[in-house]
């Protein structure tokens, strides 16, 4: 069995969620989206360290309000960056030498399956690199400015265009080696399979759907509750001790 060393990155601005609050710390079905999404890494057996990557501005709030039930789930929190990149790179410092693989993925996708997370990691394993992505199903119209705003420009077809999601999954050497060859437009960068792309290598695609829901705006938290609710619930342990008054 491969150790996994999982980021799960929270420092986005989440703006079009709104000003009013973060998007992962917005509770779902009663307890913060962030929360929701470390369940998922926290209890597997191949998870050999959890690492949370919040903005500079919430790193204080997280500590007051959530920091001994992070410390009793075994969950390290780090500093993010400005950008996605730097937040990235900034929780790969905290993986162990001896993980394997390096998992990433976005606190604001609470719905992933244990499915989705076993067949990402098993790719992994033998690949290399992997990530989950769903199959566009959509007719794609490619747009164009004009005096109105915008135009159809084109009608793009949708075979073997993919939309790329989260987790996404790398042995530790071939993060480490992406990461140190990252472009100076960091903000180009959108994902860490783009990085590894730009070394020349290989990234499989393991194919999911649209269950694997990122939360952007307050209208996916209804999609993202009727989901939660839709999934068998999962005993998760290490809740810590101060579980009522801390969710």
């Amino acid at each position: 069995m491969s150790k996994v060393a999982v980021i799960v990155a929270a420092a986005g601005k989440g703006e079009r969620f709104g000003q009013d609050e973060r998007k992962t710390f917005a509770r779902l079905d009663g307890r913060p989206v962030f929360l929701r999404t470390l369940e998922k890494f926290i209890n597997r057996d191949d998870v050999c360290k959890t690492i949370l990557v919040v903005a500079s501005d919430d790193v204080d709030e997280v500590k007051q309000k959530f920091g001994p039930n992070l410390g009793f789930m075994g969950v390290t929190l780090v500093e993010g960056g400005k950008e996605r990149v730097e937040s990235v790179e900034a929780g790969l410092k905290a993986v162990p030498e001896d993980a394997d693989l390096v998992a990433v993925h976005d606190a604001a996708r609470p719905c992933v399956s244990d499915a989705m997370i076993d067949a990402v990691f098993a790719e992994a394993t033998k690949s290399g690199a992997a990530i989950l992505a769903a199959p566009l199903t959509g007719t794609i119209k490619r747009a164009a400015d004009s005096e109105s705003g915008k135009a159809i420009e084109a009608t793009v077809s949708r075979e073997n265009l993919y939309e790329a999601q989260t987790p996404q999954v790398f042995r530790l050497e071939l993060l480490l080696r992406a990461f140190a060859n990252t472009p100076e437009d960091k903000g180009s960068i959108t994902d860490d399979a783009g990085l590894v792309e730009l070394l020349g290598e290989p990234v499989a695609i393991v194919e999911s759907d649209s269950t694997n829901l990122k939360i952007t705006k307050k209208s996916d938290m209804l999609l993202a509750n009727a989901i939660i609710k839709a999934t068998p619930a999962k005993v998760v342990s290490k809740f810590g001790a101060f579980e009522e008054g801390q969710w």
